[in-house]
């Protein structure tokens, strides 16, 4: 019996040390609060911001596109700009005859500028010659051109040279 006694205070005493630790472990809990936002499910990114991305990694390195997308219609040309403080680029999308909107944007790095061309066609059915028309369109930036390189996202060349 006289080991049976031993082992009830051992084990009391564990108990009471392990209750001791975890009341000092736990001191200062839930004083501070914590303010937790929601943000936004990240953005999926279209064939333009992926090919932009591209170019951007890969620049001077870069392929044409192999297959005419929607989202991602050659330039045929761009005016050079008058400085490099200017904010705002003119280019020449070539786009379908039967599109019903179409445009150019773009994708800023501190190097390069990537734009492409866009369309949107008025519906899929019914018929459409595939006739080019071409069209000025002009394109913000966030911060001036400043020297950085105009690059077609659809074919990886630049646009105009130094």
């Amino acid at each position: 019996m006289r080991g049976s006694h031993l082992s009830r205070t051992r084990t009391l005493t564990a108990v009471l040390a392990l209750a001791t630790a975890g009341t000092v472990a736990l001191t200062g809990c839930g004083e501070q609060k914590q303010t937790v936002g929601t943000a936004p499910a990240p953005k999926k990114q279209d064939a333009f911001e992926r090919r932009a991305d591209q170019i951007v990694r890969d620049w001077p390195k870069v392929s044409p596109v192999t297959q005419r997308q929607q989202a991602l219609l050659p330039l045929a040309g761009a005016d050079r700009p008058k400085d490099k403080g200017v904010r705002e680029i003119t280019v020449t999308v070539g786009h379908s005859a039967c599109d019903v909107h179409f445009g150019a944007r773009s994708h800023e790095s501190k190097d390069l500028v990537v734009v492409s061309g866009w369309g949107k066609r008025k519906s899929n059915k019914g018929m459409c010659t595939e006739q080019l028309a071409t069209d000025k369109v002009k394109v913000r930036l966030k911060s001036p051109l400043d020297g950085r390189k105009v690059v077609d996202a659809a074919t990886g060349k630049q646009l105009f040279k130094d």
